[in-house]
């Protein structure tokens, strides 16, 4: 099925070659159109007309011309002269004051190099893109690159077609009628389709119905002299295209709302931009004042030869699958564009006092035509600003360029000195200053240099400008042999460069401020980045010299913990103990069936069975237990106080002592790591207790006392020497409450010996 579209496509290229080819015959032979002819008083067949701009008046034929032969046959009546209007004329021979003059057909006379050399450019440049899209067709085999042919081609021979029926011919006509009123149906389908297979619908297909209005077009051109309304038909050709323009407009419109988040909208964007440069002059500039205004604008072909912009635009898109980006484009030529404004009417103003105007619309032709060129000079100034920048200034003066250098240097800066040795010689280098210091202003005004070299220090000469410079990053103080700017702060200390000459210096230009500010904030920048590092690697070496690790490390190393015993905790619960709750069940209902059978024989197997569902019980309910120490669900729900209360209970129905739970002080609010780290401290508490205590009571109580949390644990058991607790299996237990304790920042005093219990009171800010 796809193998068909670059047939159709070749074939439709070479059609539009064959008809070319007719254009050309038709625009070398057309010699007499817009000429009109007479008899006079000697018999002699006299040109009594030539219609301005047309093929007659580039030819070289002129007013009172006595045609003597047309392709070397004498001319004798009106008549034979309105015969060769549609045949080819190879030459004609004219009387002019008294002398003979040949007429021959020129193919790069005025007339033609406007209404058939530039639209045969146009097409040989629209034919060069869709052997571009062929070629890559070949592979894709996709539909919307034949109708992006069918639209280049209609495109172009609409344009080409223009001077053929300037010159009277029928077939020319009719093609540029269904071309032109179809160009922005095609447009659109292109749109449809280009968009359908990247998998999006821009609209529905239902309006493809408008290819009725070409088609009626056609039907008014090819009866044009039955019709009553013949003389209207031009412009309801014209009207057609403006109709046709008007609503692919409103669709780009509507899409371009609907699709502003997408990933298509950028190049709908580009493709509108587009649409509206290639067509707005021809519709602005010749449709409506011809149409509505009844006027002669600028020239159709002038107007039309914007559609340039569209093979080259629309086969980039359709080959690469990229658009270019025009934000930046757009932004530059709406600058350019306001800037462009002033010498234009300064220009036009100009050429108004200087002489009269030549023809209608004058000034503004004039307008316009300067106002494109101010743009164009403008926006090629910044090309070729950007593309000579190192070039079009001296290298001392190179802003631009230093500041790149400048932030490619500070970038493997590790400490301050680097940075300010680097700022330093970056100043030096472009401006006109001979020396560079940069001195430490404290909050207090006191000054000191920063580097410690053997150097004259000029505090106490420059203290006024000093402290003058200290309100903002930036702010520069000028004097006579140079300038002050602060660079930088941290700590409440302002970072100044002093910037010295030998000599006065001239005043610093906006180009120079603007520079040493952007210099100013690169390094404050850095400042603040080295003295991160720096302080960052110092708390990293306390630490080194501690041998513990940080409180945030210990947090993020339980919330870890936590996270895995969670985990662990939900995979029990949801594989092995549902797993378990279903093997009880099926051996319930199997002890059930068979107690039914009063078979002595089965009464051990009985027996056994019903020892078997009890051990599963067990391991049912101790899986629960295990689930529930690993993810207490209740503190995740309810909170600590409950979680506290239910383990309590729990505990109390297995221990050999009496556990007391006081929480009738607690209301503080705490953050979930916590509540979970003073669970499992309290946890690790009782669980010494039953291992190590040989307890009869054990107290815990947990208060909240203005910002501060108190935990008291107390139990009368056998205790331990703190001294000997390394040597002790009860440490172990110790070690993991205190490393919990310092992750909640928080302070453990135990008090205990042989024989005198155990207490630990723990108490953490809020």
């Amino acid at each position: 099925m796809k193998a068909w579209y670059n047939k159709v496509s070749i074939l439709l290229i070479l059609v539009s070659l064959v008809y070319v080819t007719y254009l050309t015959y038709i625009s070398s032979s057309k010699l007499l159109v817009g000429a009109a002819v007479a008899k006079n008083h000697d018999n002699e067949v006299v040109v009594t007309n030539i219609e301005e701009f047309s093929t007659a008046y580039y030819s070289g034929l002129q007013k009172g011309d006595v045609i003597k032969s047309i392709n070397n046959h004498k001319v004798k009546r009106p008549l034979e002269v309105q015969k060769y209007n549609s045949n080819h004329v190879s030459s004609i021979v004219v009387e002019r004051d008294g002398e003979k003059v040949r007429v021959k057909p020129d193919l790069m006379n005025d007339g033609n190099f406007t209404t058939f050399v530039i639209p045969l450019i146009f097409y040989i440049a629209c034919l060069f893109c869709c052997f571009f899209v062929l070629k890559i067709n070949e592979s894709k085999k996709l539909f919307s690159a034949l109708i992006l042919i069918i639209f280049l081609l209609s495109a172009s021979l609409a344009y080409l077609s223009a001077g053929g029926s300037a010159k009277g011919d029928l077939l020319s006509r009719c093609i540029m009628v269904f071309t032109l009123t179809s160009v922005m149906l095609n447009y659109l389908l292109f749109l449809y389709q280009y968009f359908k297979e990247l998998g999006t619908v821009l609209f529905n297909k239902k309006v493809f119905i408008l290819y009725s209005i070409p088609v009626l077009n056609l039907v008014f051109e090819l009866f044009r002299t039955q019709l009553f309304f013949r003389h209207y038909v031009p412009k309801i050709n014209l009207l057609s295209f403006f109709i046709s323009f008007i609503i692919v407009s409103v669709y780009f419109g509507s899409i371009l709302i609907k699709s502003k988040d997408t990933e298509q909208a950028h190049i709908i964007k580009v493709l509108t931009i587009i649409n509206i440069l290639s067509f707005s002059p021809f519709l602005f500039l010749y449709i409506i004042p011809y149409v509505f205004l009844g006027t002669d604008g600028i020239s159709s072909f002038l107007a039309a030869s914007f559609m340039f912009l569209i093979p080259f635009s629309l086969v980039y898109q359709f080959m690469t699958n990229k658009i270019y980006n025009v934000d930046f484009i757009l932004s530059r030529l709406k600058y350019y564009g306001i800037l462009a404004l002033t010498p234009t009417i300064v220009l036009v103003t100009v050429f108004e006092l200087m002489g009269s105007p030549a023809g209608d619309y004058y000034y503004f032709r004039l307008a316009i035509l300067m106002y494109l060129i101010m743009v164009a000079v403008f926006y090629y100034k910044e090309v070729l600003d950007f593309r000579f920048r190192l070039k079009r200034v001296s290298e001392k003066f190179n802003y631009q360029d230093s500041t790149y250098k400048f932030t490619q240097l500070i970038r493997d800066s590790t400490s301050l000195t680097q940075v300010f040795e680097e700022l330093k010689n970056t100043i030096l280098e472009v401006s006109l200053v001979s020396r560079a210091h940069v001195y430490e202003v404290s909050a207090d005004g006191s000054i000191k240099l920063h580097e410690e070299l053997n150097i004259n220090s000029f505090e106490k000469v420059y203290q006024k400008e000093f402290k003058k410079v200290t309100s903002e990053i930036g702010k520069i103080v000028e004097f006579n042999k140079g300038f002050v700017m602060k660079i930088g702060e941290r700590g409440g200390k302002s970072f100044v460069i002093l910037c010295l000459s030998k000599m006065n210096t001239p005043r610093l230009t906006l180009e120079e401020l603007s520079w040493l500010k952007t210099l100013a904030f690169y390094t404050n920048v850095s400042i603040e980045n080295v003295m991160k590092i720096e302080e960052l690697m110092s708390h990293l070496e306390e630490i080194k010299q501690q041998e513990s690790n940080p409180v945030w490390l210990k947090k993020l190393m339980y919330t870890i913990e936590e996270k895995q015993r969670s985990d662990l905790a939900r995979d029990l619960h949801d594989s092995v103990l549902q797993d378990l709750i279903s093997l009880k069940r099926q051996c319930e209902l199997f002890l059930a069936d068979f107690k039914k059978d009063d078979d002595p024989c089965r009464e051990e197997v009985q027996d056994k069975l019903v020892q078997m569902n009890e051990q599963m019980s067990d391991v049912i309910s101790m899986t629960r237990e295990t689930c529930h120490e690993l993810r207490p669900q209740l503190l995740y729900d309810l909170g600590l106080v409950k979680a506290l209360s239910k383990l309590v209970a729990q505990q109390q129905e297995r221990v050999p002592f009496h556990i007391r739970l006081n929480t009738g002080r607690f209301t503080a609010s705490l953050d979930l790591d916590s509540q979970l780290n003073l669970y499992r401290i309290i946890q690790e508490f009782l669980s010494n207790a039953v291992k190590h205590s040989q307890a009869t009571e054990v107290l815990i109580m947990l208060i909240s006392i203005q910002n501060k949390i108190v935990l008291h644990y107390e139990d009368d058991g056998v205790g331990f020497d703190l001294e000997k607790n390394n040597e002790h299996s009860m440490s172990m237990g110790l070690s993991g409450i205190k490393e919990r304790v310092r992750a909640l920042d928080g302070r453990l005093r135990i008090e205990t010996s042989e024989g005198k219990g155990f207490k630990a009171d723990i108490e953490m800010e809020l």
